[in-house]
């Protein structure tokens, strides 16, 4: 029996990844909510000092990785799943290394290897005395906390983080495979050697830019591969005992102590932890999507294009933090004994029956990026033909004819981006117990989904290119909506006003 207690016991202290929270031996933590209590402790500071167990522990470990998913970043710090939903609750907040796992790529066409340079220095830990006398026993009634921090090990860990933007031509996989030889190379050499690097190697350094998140202050961080490459050397000499920080702690359960101590009643389970990562992964890979199309040159030269991105990106900004926030009241109230596991899968049901779900997402962002594609091909078809705000136009035509290629299709009603409001706006997650529903939005009836359409406009296209050729200025593609003319259709512009459109029609025998 009595060895069966032990065992339990064993299994109710856990190891947690500091995450650049300064936890020390003798501190109160919240394991409900992930959090620890400052300037309240079972032990006078006196006492806490005395007979604390120290020795060496020293390893030092290099990682490399070439994802930036959530999974493998925090892999890397060796977090747990339970921790994991805290984080992406909202409840913890990190520190040096740690905010790596904030650090997320911005476009679908960024190719990216880290580097991870972890060391331990010494692990401490509080002895058998400390445990049996407590000089504060009214923290147990307070139920503030329920676990102390027995054991730290110290260290340092360090992540820098390679970018590279690619070019429309380049292969993401050939670039990927190209950067992590040399980040590896870089790593291989000898700290007293010299770095060489091939004339191929010093042109493709130039391209790529270097993110720090450490434990370790350099100074000055660097941002480019050479900078990177020294501080690298440096980094054995960076860290001592008086530079190393928490990097795993050991806590011990309150209630072994005292029964009166509040304990964490029921975990959150793996799967639910899983399911929650997945989503917001799915929301992350939703926003480089729209940094992509949002920075591209079409959708900031037409101004329909850019409020559509901008609504949906505000109501995914605003759906996220309020995902964020129902998860991070309730994981506290779940391991408390507060509520079921049930309410945590209350709040992910919401989300899968919601527009915000994955496949309903990835339909509209494919949409306009198919959008923008019709549209760049038109544009990139002439040369030296500019895009220009309607009033533009008109203006230009007060000193001679203009010539516009109108897209007239680009204004229209969206009820996606109207479902994504009006969820928004109700914030089913204040009533996560009532029945919800799925909602979809169909994506069909869009302009460039149409056949006809596109044909038109393709002949459209071929009629202003042979304006082109009598005409090298005067030549403007715009937006100007007309649902009567679905597509594009050439207008001209003369005496600034508008005084003809579907010019294409008066050119079919030239075409013919």
């Amino acid at each position: 029996m009595a060895g069966g207690a032990r065992c339990s016991k064993h299994r109710e202290i856990l190891q947690v990844a500091a995450l650049g929270r300064p936890l020390y031996p003798g501190m109160l933590y919240d394991a409900r909510s992930d959090s620890f209590i400052p300037g309240v402790t079972l032990w006078d500071n006196k006492l806490l000092t005395e007979d604390l167990n120290s020795h060496p522990q020293t390893r030092t470990d290099l990682k490399f990785s070439s994802s930036d998913s959530f999974s493998s970043k925090s892999n890397l710090l060796d977090i747990s799943s339970s921790l994991k939903a805290s984080f992406l609750g909202g409840l913890v907040e990190v520190a040096g290394s740690a905010r790596y796992l904030r650090d997320t790529k911005s476009s679908t066409r960024q190719s990216r290897v880290t580097m991870h340079y972890s060391a331990t220095t010494r692990f401490d830990q509080l002895t058998m005395s400390h445990l049996g006398t407590i000089t504060y026993p009214q923290v147990f009634e307070q139920k503030t906390a329920t676990h102390v921090v027995t054991g730290v090990l110290y260290g340092a860990q360090v992540f820098m983080v390679f970018d590279r933007m690619l070019s429309e031509q380049e292969n993401s996989e050939h670039i990927e495979t190209e950067m992590s030889l040399m980040v590896k190379k870089m790593t291989s050499v000898n700290v007293d050697a010299a770095f060489k690097m091939t004339d191929s190697e010093k042109k493709s350094a130039e391209k790529i830019s270097c993110t720090y998140h450490g434990d370790i202050h350099p100074g000055q961080s660097p941002t480019t591969f050479e900078e990177a490459i020294k501080l690298y050397k440096d980094l054995p000499n960076l860290l001592n005992q008086q530079t190393a920080v928490p990097v795993k702690v050991w806590l011990y359960p309150l209630h072994l102590l005292n029964s009166a101590a509040a304990r964490v009643e029921r975990e959150i389970s793996t799967v639910a932890a899983f399911t929650l990562e997945g989503i917001m992964e799915d929301l992350a890979e939703a926003e480089r999507t729209f940094n992509e199309l949002s920075g591209s040159r079409l959708a900031n030269k037409f101004r329909d294009i850019r409020e559509r991105l901008n609504s949906f990106y505000q109501s995914m900004r605003v759906y996220k933090s309020m995902l964020q926030s129902a998860v991070g009241r309730v994981l506290p109230a779940i391991r408390g004994g507060q509520k079921e596991e049930k309410s945590l899968e209350d709040i992910l049901k919401i989300h899968r029956n919601s527009p915000f779900r994955s496949d309903q997402l990835k339909l509209w962002l494919n949409d306009a990026k198919q959008e923008i594609s019709v549209l760049t091909a038109q544009v990139n078809s002439l040369e030296g033909v500019n895009i220009e705000e309607p009033e533009n136009v008109y203006s230009s035509s007060s000193s001679g004819k203009v010539f516009c290629l109108t897209f007239t299709s680009l204004k229209y009603d969206d009820p996606y981006l109207s479902a994504l409001q009006e969820f928004v706006k109700m914030n089913r997650f204040d009533a996560p117990e009532e029945e919800q529903h799925l909602v979809s939005v169909a994506s069909d009836g869009k302009w460039f989904h149409n056949s006809v359409t596109i044909a038109n406009m393709m002949y459209n296209l071929k009629v202003f290119s042979f304006l082109k050729v009598f005409y090298f200025t005067g030549l403007v593609f715009s937006a100007m909506s007309d649902p009567s003319i679905p597509g594009s259709s050439i207008y001209l512009f003369e005496q600034g006003g508008l005084k003809q459109k579907k010019l294409e029609d008066d050119y079919r025998y030239i075409i013919s």
